[in-house]
């Protein structure tokens, strides 16, 4: 007399479909998220690093309401003429300082004024 308990079974191999799946999905996630471009970087000068201070104060204060050169308030066009006839020299610094409620967004569309018409050497001051 034999006892059947139940039928036999055959192991299967676990599919490694499913697990090449997942890995093509975070492959492609991770291409996706990816930043190909090199991030952009304004520079700025060391306060040390610069040579000493030569000609006339050089102060641009970035607020929420505009730009002022040395205490006044000044359109960007007219600060830039300005601000040229206080240079010494081409490569002389200018003091960027942000003002109380100034954004970051604000302190770097005044960096890239500065940049852009030919101010090359910015010193960031701390803000009040």
């Amino acid at each position: 007399m034999s006892f059947a308990f139940r039928a036999r079974t055959v192991r299967r191999r676990p599919s490694l479909t499913p697990m090449i799946d997942v890995v093509f999905l975070l492959l492609v996630f991770f291409l996706v998220a990816a930043r190909f471009a090199p991030e952009g970087a304004i520079p700025l000068s060391r306060p040390g690093a610069s040579a000493p201070w030569e000609g006339a104060p050089r102060l641009v204060e970035v607020s929420p309401e505009g730009l002022a050169l040395n205490g006044r308030p000044m359109a960007p066009p007219e600060l830039v003429e300005a601000l040229a006839r206080l240079m010494p020299a081409p490569g002389a610094p200018v003091v960027l300082r942000p003002a109380g409620g100034a954004t970051l967004q604000d302190l770097v569309a005044a960096m890239e004024l500065l940049r852009g018409s030919g101010f090359g050497t910015l010193l960031l001051a701390g803000g009040r």
